[in-house]
């Protein structure tokens, strides 16, 4: 059996995602964690495809699983981030 067709590698894929979002927090490796470790759960379920068709369900759950982070974490409409004070006054 191949690599990307095996679940655990998956898992381990979205534990070095997850990593990568600690050191260089952005929600932007989360996405991708999350998309990884819905891939793992659907190879161990039992879903049989070609790496194409697995890169592709891989990108489309990265991406929604990006969207829903953003709109969840984002600031709400129209608001800026401002600062008071300088970290140097």
């Amino acid at each position: 059996m191949v690599l990307w067709a095996l679940w655990w590698a998956w898992v381990c894929l979205a534990l070095i995602l997850g990593i990568a979002e600690i050191l260089a927090p952005g929600f932007i490796f989360l996405g991708f964690a999350i998309g990884a470790v819905v891939v793992a759960v659907l190879l161990a379920l039992g879903l049989t495809v070609s790496l194409p068709a697995l890169l592709l369900i891989f990108a489309a759950l990265s991406l929604a699983a990006w969207l829903v982070l953003r709109r969840y974490f984002a600031l709400p409409k129209g608001q800026v981030k401002t600062f008071k004070d300088d970290i140097n006054d």
